[in-house]
Protein backbone atom coordinates (compact mmCIF):
# COMPACT_ATOMS: atom_id res chain seq x y z
CA UNK A 1 0.00 0.00 0.00
CA UNK A 2 1.36 3.43 -0.91
CA UNK A 3 2.07 6.02 1.72
CA UNK A 4 -0.67 8.26 0.28
CA UNK A 5 -3.28 5.48 0.40
CA UNK A 6 -2.30 4.63 3.96
CA UNK A 7 -2.55 8.28 4.96
CA UNK A 8 -6.03 8.59 3.44
CA UNK A 9 -7.20 5.39 5.12
CA UNK A 10 -5.94 6.50 8.54
CA UNK A 11 -7.50 9.93 8.05
CA UNK A 12 -10.80 8.31 7.08
CA UNK A 13 -10.80 6.05 10.11
CA UNK A 14 -10.02 8.98 12.39
CA UNK A 15 -12.77 11.07 10.80
CA UNK A 16 -15.30 8.27 11.29
CA UNK A 17 -14.17 7.77 14.88
CA UNK A 18 -14.42 11.48 15.62
CA UNK A 19 -17.81 11.68 13.95
CA UNK A 20 -19.13 8.67 15.85
CA UNK A 21 -17.75 9.98 19.12
CA UNK A 22 -19.19 13.43 18.46
CA UNK A 23 -22.60 11.97 17.73
CA UNK A 24 -22.63 10.43 21.22
CA UNK A 25 -21.76 13.67 23.00
CA UNK A 26 -24.55 14.94 25.30
CA UNK A 27 -26.24 18.16 24.17
CA UNK A 28 -28.39 20.64 26.14
CA UNK A 29 -31.63 19.92 24.28
CA UNK A 30 -34.87 18.10 25.09
CA UNK A 31 -36.80 15.98 22.58
CA UNK A 32 -40.59 16.26 22.89
CA UNK A 33 -42.76 13.53 21.38
CA UNK A 34 -46.43 12.44 21.56
CA UNK A 35 -47.17 10.95 24.96
CA UNK A 36 -49.92 8.60 26.14
CA UNK A 37 -53.58 9.60 26.32
CA UNK A 38 -55.96 8.81 29.18
CA UNK A 39 -59.73 8.65 28.86
CA UNK A 40 -61.15 10.65 31.79
CA UNK A 41 -64.31 8.53 31.53
CA UNK A 42 -62.36 5.29 31.76
CA UNK A 43 -59.92 3.51 34.06
CA UNK A 44 -56.24 3.93 34.84
CA UNK A 45 -54.48 0.81 36.15
CA UNK A 46 -57.77 -0.80 37.11
CA UNK A 47 -59.26 2.21 38.89
CA UNK A 48 -61.56 4.94 37.50
CA UNK A 49 -59.74 8.08 36.39
CA UNK A 50 -62.53 10.11 38.01
CA UNK A 51 -64.34 8.88 41.11
CA UNK A 52 -67.26 10.84 42.60
CA UNK A 53 -68.55 9.98 46.07
CA UNK A 54 -71.55 11.52 47.82
CA UNK A 55 -73.44 12.52 44.67
CA UNK A 56 -75.46 10.62 42.09
CA UNK A 57 -73.52 9.81 38.92
CA UNK A 58 -74.67 8.42 35.57
CA UNK A 59 -73.22 5.84 33.17
CA UNK A 60 -71.67 7.22 30.01
CA UNK A 61 -69.88 6.10 26.86
CA UNK A 62 -67.27 7.43 24.48
CA UNK A 63 -64.00 9.09 25.33
CA UNK A 64 -62.96 12.47 26.72
CA UNK A 65 -59.22 11.99 26.62
CA UNK A 66 -56.46 14.09 28.08
CA UNK A 67 -53.24 14.15 26.09
CA UNK A 68 -49.62 14.35 27.19
CA UNK A 69 -46.15 15.06 25.87
CA UNK A 70 -43.26 12.68 26.53
CA UNK A 71 -39.72 14.02 26.73
CA UNK A 72 -36.16 12.78 26.54
CA UNK A 73 -33.28 14.69 28.04
CA UNK A 74 -32.79 17.15 30.84
CA UNK A 75 -29.85 18.29 32.97
CA UNK A 76 -29.44 14.89 34.63
CA UNK A 77 -30.04 12.72 31.53
CA UNK A 78 -29.04 14.65 28.45
CA UNK A 79 -29.71 13.26 25.00
CA UNK A 80 -26.81 12.80 22.59
CA UNK A 81 -26.31 14.70 19.35
CA UNK A 82 -27.49 11.74 17.26
CA UNK A 83 -30.81 11.61 19.12
CA UNK A 84 -31.23 15.36 18.67
CA UNK A 85 -30.52 15.08 14.93
CA UNK A 86 -33.05 12.26 14.56
CA UNK A 87 -35.61 14.44 16.39
CA UNK A 88 -34.98 17.41 14.12
CA UNK A 89 -35.71 15.19 11.11
CA UNK A 90 -38.87 13.66 12.62
CA UNK A 91 -41.98 15.85 12.06
CA UNK A 92 -43.66 14.32 15.13
CA UNK A 93 -40.83 15.38 17.46
CA UNK A 94 -39.82 18.85 18.65
CA UNK A 95 -36.26 19.40 19.83
CA UNK A 96 -36.07 22.45 22.09
CA UNK A 97 -33.36 24.05 24.23
CA UNK A 98 -33.09 22.40 27.63
CA UNK A 99 -33.84 25.62 29.52
CA UNK A 100 -37.27 25.75 27.85
CA UNK A 101 -38.34 22.85 30.08
CA UNK A 102 -35.76 23.12 32.87
CA UNK A 103 -34.93 26.79 33.65
CA UNK A 104 -31.39 27.26 34.91
CA UNK A 105 -32.68 28.98 38.06
CA UNK A 106 -34.46 25.86 39.36
CA UNK A 107 -33.47 22.22 39.85
CA UNK A 108 -34.99 19.22 38.08
CA UNK A 109 -36.61 18.20 41.38
CA UNK A 110 -38.16 21.65 41.74
CA UNK A 111 -39.55 21.45 38.20
CA UNK A 112 -41.10 18.06 38.98
CA UNK A 113 -42.55 19.36 42.26
CA UNK A 114 -44.03 22.35 40.46
CA UNK A 115 -45.61 20.08 37.84
CA UNK A 116 -47.15 17.97 40.60
CA UNK A 117 -48.50 21.05 42.38
CA UNK A 118 -49.93 22.39 39.13
CA UNK A 119 -51.66 19.09 38.46
CA UNK A 120 -53.18 19.10 41.96
CA UNK A 121 -54.36 22.68 41.52
CA UNK A 122 -55.70 21.86 38.07
CA UNK A 123 -57.83 19.04 39.47
CA UNK A 124 -59.32 21.37 42.07
CA UNK A 125 -60.03 24.08 39.51
CA UNK A 126 -61.50 21.50 37.12
CA UNK A 127 -63.92 20.30 39.81
CA UNK A 128 -64.90 23.89 40.58
CA UNK A 129 -65.41 24.65 36.87
CA UNK A 130 -67.63 21.59 36.39
CA UNK A 131 -69.74 22.37 39.45
CA UNK A 132 -70.05 26.02 38.46
CA UNK A 133 -71.20 24.94 34.99
CA UNK A 134 -73.83 22.75 36.67
CA UNK A 135 -74.82 25.58 39.06
CA UNK A 136 -73.90 23.44 42.08
CA UNK A 137 -72.91 25.76 44.97
CA UNK A 138 -69.33 25.54 46.20
CA UNK A 139 -67.56 27.31 49.04
CA UNK A 140 -64.40 29.29 48.35
CA UNK A 141 -61.73 29.40 51.05
CA UNK A 142 -58.81 31.83 51.40
CA UNK A 143 -55.57 30.24 52.59
CA UNK A 144 -52.06 31.42 53.40
CA UNK A 145 -49.53 30.23 50.81
CA UNK A 146 -46.47 31.88 52.32
CA UNK A 147 -45.35 35.00 54.14
CA UNK A 148 -42.67 37.48 53.11
CA UNK A 149 -39.53 37.32 55.16
CA UNK A 150 -39.09 40.41 57.32
CA UNK A 151 -42.70 41.50 56.96
CA UNK A 152 -45.08 41.64 59.95
CA UNK A 153 -46.95 38.43 58.99
CA UNK A 154 -43.73 36.40 58.99
CA UNK A 155 -43.87 34.01 61.94
CA UNK A 156 -47.46 34.91 62.80
CA UNK A 157 -49.48 33.63 59.88
CA UNK A 158 -48.45 30.19 58.63
CA UNK A 159 -48.73 28.37 55.29
CA UNK A 160 -51.97 26.41 55.29
CA UNK A 161 -53.85 28.79 57.60
CA UNK A 162 -57.39 29.35 56.39
CA UNK A 163 -58.39 33.00 56.83
CA UNK A 164 -62.06 33.14 57.84
CA UNK A 165 -62.39 36.66 59.29
CA UNK A 166 -60.55 39.98 59.16
CA UNK A 167 -61.36 42.46 61.95
CA UNK A 168 -64.40 40.34 62.79
CA UNK A 169 -65.79 40.39 59.25
CA UNK A 170 -66.18 37.08 57.36
CA UNK A 171 -64.12 36.85 54.17
CA UNK A 172 -64.47 34.53 51.19
CA UNK A 173 -62.07 35.93 48.59
CA UNK A 174 -58.49 37.20 48.42
CA UNK A 175 -59.80 40.56 47.27
CA UNK A 176 -61.94 40.92 50.41
CA UNK A 177 -58.93 40.22 52.66
CA UNK A 178 -56.71 42.66 50.76
CA UNK A 179 -59.32 45.42 50.82
CA UNK A 180 -59.76 45.16 54.60
CA UNK A 181 -56.00 45.20 55.18
CA UNK A 182 -55.55 48.23 52.90
CA UNK A 183 -58.22 50.02 54.90
CA UNK A 184 -55.77 50.29 57.84
CA UNK A 185 -53.16 52.98 58.30
CA UNK A 186 -49.54 51.76 58.42
CA UNK A 187 -48.72 50.61 61.95
CA UNK A 188 -52.27 49.64 62.86
CA UNK A 189 -53.10 46.10 63.92
CA UNK A 190 -55.21 43.75 61.78
CA UNK A 191 -57.12 40.98 63.53
CA UNK A 192 -57.13 37.71 61.59
CA UNK A 193 -59.22 34.74 62.58
CA UNK A 194 -57.78 31.60 61.03
CA UNK A 195 -58.34 27.87 61.07
CA UNK A 196 -54.99 26.28 61.84
CA UNK A 197 -55.02 22.48 61.73
CA UNK A 198 -58.85 22.72 61.89
CA UNK A 199 -58.64 24.73 65.15
CA UNK A 200 -59.70 28.43 65.28
CA UNK A 201 -57.04 30.93 66.26
CA UNK A 202 -56.86 34.73 66.60
CA UNK A 203 -53.76 36.42 65.18
CA UNK A 204 -52.94 40.13 65.31
CA UNK A 205 -50.56 41.50 62.69
CA UNK A 206 -49.30 45.05 62.28
CA UNK A 207 -49.50 46.73 58.87
CA UNK A 208 -46.73 48.51 56.97
CA UNK A 209 -46.84 50.80 53.97
CA UNK A 210 -46.96 49.07 50.58
CA UNK A 211 -47.12 50.23 46.97
CA UNK A 212 -50.91 50.51 46.93
CA UNK A 213 -51.78 50.85 50.62
CA UNK A 214 -51.10 49.00 53.82
CA UNK A 215 -49.86 45.40 53.70
CA UNK A 216 -48.86 42.68 56.16
CA UNK A 217 -46.65 40.60 53.84
CA UNK A 218 -48.78 37.54 53.17
CA UNK A 219 -49.25 35.63 49.90
CA UNK A 220 -52.71 34.08 49.69
CA UNK A 221 -54.31 31.37 47.58
CA UNK A 222 -57.78 29.97 47.06
CA UNK A 223 -59.10 26.47 47.58
CA UNK A 224 -62.60 25.15 47.45
CA UNK A 225 -64.89 23.18 49.71
CA UNK A 226 -67.09 20.94 47.60
CA UNK A 227 -70.43 19.39 48.67
CA UNK A 228 -69.12 15.94 47.65
CA UNK A 229 -65.79 14.27 46.92
CA UNK A 230 -64.14 14.13 43.51
CA UNK A 231 -60.95 12.08 43.18
CA UNK A 232 -58.71 11.98 40.10
CA UNK A 233 -56.35 9.08 39.37
CA UNK A 234 -53.84 9.53 36.52
CA UNK A 235 -50.52 8.41 37.97
CA UNK A 236 -47.52 10.68 37.53
CA UNK A 237 -48.96 12.99 34.86
CA UNK A 238 -47.94 16.53 35.80
CA UNK A 239 -48.76 20.10 34.86
CA UNK A 240 -52.05 21.99 34.45
CA UNK A 241 -52.88 21.26 30.80
CA UNK A 242 -55.42 18.48 31.48
CA UNK A 243 -57.76 20.83 33.37
CA UNK A 244 -60.35 21.19 30.61
CA UNK A 245 -60.65 17.44 30.05
CA UNK A 246 -60.95 16.74 33.78
CA UNK A 247 -63.79 19.26 34.05
CA UNK A 248 -65.62 17.74 31.07
CA UNK A 249 -65.20 14.23 32.50
CA UNK A 250 -66.64 15.34 35.84
CA UNK A 251 -69.49 17.16 34.08
CA UNK A 252 -70.34 14.09 31.99
CA UNK A 253 -70.44 11.76 35.00
CA UNK A 254 -72.76 14.14 36.87
CA UNK A 255 -75.28 14.49 34.03
CA UNK A 256 -77.63 11.88 32.48
CA UNK A 257 -76.71 10.50 29.07
CA UNK A 258 -73.43 10.40 27.18
CA UNK A 259 -72.05 13.85 26.42
CA UNK A 260 -69.98 12.51 23.51
CA UNK A 261 -72.64 10.18 22.07
CA UNK A 262 -69.92 7.52 21.91
CA UNK A 263 -67.39 9.66 20.02
CA UNK A 264 -63.67 9.66 20.77
CA UNK A 265 -62.91 13.26 21.69
CA UNK A 266 -59.55 14.47 22.97
CA UNK A 267 -58.41 17.89 24.01
CA UNK A 268 -56.19 20.05 26.12
CA UNK A 269 -56.17 23.37 27.95
CA UNK A 270 -55.75 24.78 31.40
CA UNK A 271 -58.93 25.64 33.31
CA UNK A 272 -59.84 28.23 35.91
CA UNK A 273 -62.52 27.80 38.54
CA UNK A 274 -64.84 30.05 36.53
CA UNK A 275 -64.31 27.95 33.41
CA UNK A 276 -61.82 29.94 31.33
CA UNK A 277 -59.62 27.77 29.08
CA UNK A 278 -55.95 28.71 28.71
CA UNK A 279 -53.20 27.91 26.23
CA UNK A 280 -50.72 25.06 26.69
CA UNK A 281 -47.38 23.92 25.26
CA UNK A 282 -46.63 21.00 22.97
CA UNK A 283 -49.84 21.33 20.96
CA UNK A 284 -48.38 19.61 17.88
CA UNK A 285 -47.28 16.49 19.79
CA UNK A 286 -50.57 16.37 21.70
CA UNK A 287 -52.62 16.40 18.49
CA UNK A 288 -50.55 13.55 17.05
CA UNK A 289 -50.96 11.54 20.25
CA UNK A 290 -54.71 12.15 20.17
CA UNK A 291 -55.05 11.00 16.56
CA UNK A 292 -52.86 7.96 17.18
CA UNK A 293 -55.24 7.01 20.01
CA UNK A 294 -58.25 7.19 17.67
CA UNK A 295 -59.64 10.65 18.45
CA UNK A 296 -61.52 12.39 15.64
CA UNK A 297 -62.22 15.65 17.47
CA UNK A 298 -59.67 17.77 19.32
CA UNK A 299 -60.74 20.55 21.70
CA UNK A 300 -58.19 23.31 21.14
CA UNK A 301 -57.64 26.39 23.32
CA UNK A 302 -58.35 29.48 21.21
CA UNK A 303 -54.88 30.86 21.89
CA UNK A 304 -53.29 27.67 20.47
CA UNK A 305 -55.16 27.72 17.15
CA UNK A 306 -52.41 29.48 15.19
CA UNK A 307 -49.89 26.78 16.11
CA UNK A 308 -52.35 23.91 15.78
CA UNK A 309 -53.80 24.52 12.31
CA UNK A 310 -50.59 24.05 10.27
CA UNK A 311 -49.75 20.80 12.09
CA UNK A 312 -53.16 19.15 12.47
CA UNK A 313 -53.04 15.41 11.57
CA UNK A 314 -55.35 14.11 8.85
CA UNK A 315 -58.70 12.97 10.23
CA UNK A 316 -58.62 15.20 13.33
CA UNK A 317 -61.14 18.04 13.57
CA UNK A 318 -60.07 21.07 15.58
CA UNK A 319 -62.76 22.65 17.75
CA UNK A 320 -61.86 26.04 19.18
CA UNK A 321 -62.81 26.68 22.83
CA UNK A 322 -62.28 29.61 25.18
CA UNK A 323 -64.41 28.40 28.09
CA UNK A 324 -65.74 25.15 29.46
CA UNK A 325 -69.27 26.29 28.57
CA UNK A 326 -68.20 26.66 24.94
CA UNK A 327 -66.68 23.18 25.04
CA UNK A 328 -69.91 21.65 26.38
CA UNK A 329 -71.98 23.49 23.76
CA UNK A 330 -69.65 22.39 20.95
CA UNK A 331 -69.77 18.73 22.00
CA UNK A 332 -73.56 18.88 22.28
CA UNK A 333 -73.75 20.44 18.79
CA UNK A 334 -71.59 17.60 17.44
CA UNK A 335 -73.85 15.07 19.13
CA UNK A 336 -77.14 16.53 17.92
CA UNK A 337 -75.99 17.82 14.55
CA UNK A 338 -77.54 21.21 15.31
CA UNK A 339 -75.89 24.44 16.33
CA UNK A 340 -72.57 25.94 15.37
CA UNK A 341 -69.28 24.19 16.15
CA UNK A 342 -66.46 26.76 16.35
CA UNK A 343 -63.32 25.76 14.48
CA UNK A 344 -59.78 27.03 14.53
CA UNK A 345 -59.51 29.36 11.51
CA UNK A 346 -57.03 28.51 8.77
CA UNK A 347 -53.87 30.61 8.94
Amino acid sequence: MSRRALTLMVAGVLTLALGFGGALLPVPYVALSPGPTENTLGDFKGKPVITIAGRQTYPTTGKLSLVTVAYQGGPTARIDLLTALRGWMDPTVAVVPEETIFPKTVSVKEVEQQNTQEMTGSQQDATAAALNELKIPIKMLVTVVTTQKGRPADGKLRPGDQITHVDGKPVHTIEEVSELVRGHKPGEQVRFRVLRDTKPSEVQVATVAGNSGSVVGVMMGTRFEFPFTVTVNVGDVGGPSAGLMFSLGIFDKLTPGALTAGRSIAGTGTITADGKVGAIGGIQQKMIGARNAGATVFLTPADNCDDAVPAVPKGLRLVKVSTMHEAVQAIEALRTGSGQVPSCPAT
